[in-house]
C-alpha cells in the first residue's frame, strides 16, 4: 500500500510516477498527454516530486523516476517522512 505525503497532489503525482515508471525519460508534455493534465500541471508537479527525490532530470526539460520513485510505487516508501531534498 502506498503512503503519500501531505505535500502530494493525487492521482496526479502517482499517475506521473507510473508513467516514469515505464523506464522513459520523458518531458512534461508527453507525460500530460498520457495522463489527461495540463502540461503546466505536470511541469509543477515534476519539479515538487524532485525535491522530494522521487524523480531526477538527467537532461533539461526531461525527467526519469529514481529508486526512490519506484521503491514509493511499491509501497517501500512513506512520503509522509520525507522532506525537501532529504534524498
Amino acid at each position: 500500500m502506498r503512503k503519500p505525503g501531505s505535500w502530494m497532489q493525487n492521482p496526479t503525482d502517482e499517475r506521473i510516477l507510473e508513467v516514469l515508471d515505464t523506464g522513459l525519460i520523458l518531458g512534461p508534455t508527453a507525460i500530460a498527454k498520457n495522463i489527461d493534465k495540463h502540461r503546466v500541471t505536470v511541469s509543477d508537479r515534476l519539479q515538487e516530486l524532485q525535491k522530494y527525490g522521487f524523480v531526477e532530470c538527467p537532461e533539461n526539460g526531461y525527467y526519469e523516476i529514481t529508486d526512490v520513485g519506484e521503491q514509493y510505487l511499491e509501497g517501500k516508501v512513506d512520503a509522509s517522512k520525507l522532506e525537501e531534498d532529504q534524498v
